[in-house]
């Protein structure tokens, strides 16, 4: 009886300091917002989940749920402790719960910028190069919840072709594929005749721009970019940000803030794959940036 009794309080003791260990945490568990296949999202993110772990002196896993929402409902019900969101996701949870999640970071391009584009693009041998010529064609969004695959192209390709998105109004059909990646294989495989992706529209258009879901699939061989023409920008749009549940422990935020931080200091090739291309890394930056966001999309989806 003893015994038993002094392994339990063994067993406590050792769980106490694993959490104490881990300043009020035992495990750290990162979302991975979907834009590619959830295995490729993996492999991105293992240096970043390995840096994490030994910095936080705990377990780090690693999500890459199927679509936008699944990272949004971790973030909401506190299943996730931290993803790197695109701004319509953002204003999604923000919209939810005000409380859940804090945007402590954002990639910055090339040239100093932390802005992006929705870009439409199709195939250069379907003979469509602009969005008149896609007229009564199959047209792709990609997730929903997506800024650049869906919130910002359907408020802006509307106002230049003065129609609705609808199917059969100046589209002949309008689907939503599940994602980036799936989009860009729809139409390099003929399936639709054009659709939105991200990018930051800097670069060299062969190489899938500098940074983005185009250079993704460049980098992953599933599509070659000389076989596709743009055929639509967007204006700027504010680049996504890291967020952090705000109910952790202000260690464990302040510690990962800055390992994201100096990440392109430490490993550039793991910068790379987290920030889904070329970046000089990421700074601060806060709420204000995605108020114009956030209220594009409660007009434009209610939450």
């Amino acid at each position: 009886m003893k015994k038993t009794i002094a392994l339990a309080l063994a067993t406590t003791a050792l769980s106490t300091a694993a959490i104490a260990d881990g300043h009020g945490i035992d495990e750290f568990r990162i979302g991975i917002l979907g834009g590619e296949n959830a295995q490729d999202r993996m492999n991105s993110y293992s240096c970043l989940q390995d840096y994490a772990s030994e910095e936080l002196g705990v377990p780090v896993k690693l999500f890459a749920p199927a679509d936008y929402n699944g990272v949004i409902q971790g973030l909401l019900g506190g299943t996730l402790d931290m993803a790197w969101l695109g701004a319509s996701a953002y204003a999604a949870t923000f919209l939810q719960d005000p409380e859940a999640v804090e945007p402590v970071l954002v990639k910055v391009n090339l040239d100093g910028s932390f802005g992006y584009h929705s870009i439409g693009f199709a195939r250069k041998d379907a003979g469509i190069i602009s969005l008149e010529d896609m007229q009564g064609k199959v047209f792709g969004f990609g997730d929903p919840n997506s800024t650049s695959g869906y919130l910002i192209p359907s408020i802006e390709i509307p106002q230049e072709t003065g129609a609705s998105m609808e199917s059969g109004d100046y589209f002949g059909e309008v689907k939503f594929t599940g994602g980036h990646e799936q989009t860009i294989v729809a139409v390099a495989n003929g399936d639709i005749d054009g659709g939105v992706t991200w990018a930051d529209g800097q670069g060299n258009w062969e190489d899938g721009y500098n940074s983005g879901a185009l250079r993704k699939a460049v980098d992953a061989g599933l599509v070659d970019m000389n076989d596709m023409v743009q055929i639509w920008k967007s204006k700027v749009i504010p680049e996504g940000p890291v967020v952090l549940r705000k109910d952790l422990p202000a260690q464990v935020k302040e510690q990962m803030t800055a390992l994201v931080d100096g990440l392109y200091e430490r490993d550039q090739d793991c910068a790379y794959g987290v920030a889904a291309g070329d970046t000089l890394g990421f700074q601060p930056v806060s709420h204000d940036t995605y108020e114009s966001v956030i209220e594009a999309r409660k007009a434009k989806i209610g939450g």
